[in-house]
């Protein structure tokens, strides 16, 4: 009985991991332009809720930045 269980539960888990898809709750990717005296501090906290610091480093992945410096004009994909 304890095997056959066992059995069912690991089909179950096989099945449901093939069907999972991802539900793209992410929403769509905006572009910012960068306004003069913005910081990619104060654009991640105007835009994000949480913690601002990984809000930062998902602006700079996004868009492949060295280093959080801006300037003004720049556009930005807010992830």
């Amino acid at each position: 009985m304890f095997v056959r269980l066992l059995i069912i539960l690991g089909a179950a888990a096989l099945l449901w991991s093939i069907a999972a898809r991802p539900s793209g709750a992410r929403g769509d990717k905006m572009v910012y332009r960068v306004q003069a005296y913005d910081t990619l501090w104060s654009i991640a906290s105007s835009h994000y809720d949480g913690d601002v610091r990984a809000a930062v480093w998902q602006i700079e992945h996004a868009n492949g930045l060295r280093d959080p410096t801006v300037r003004p004009g720049q556009r930005l994909v807010l992830p």
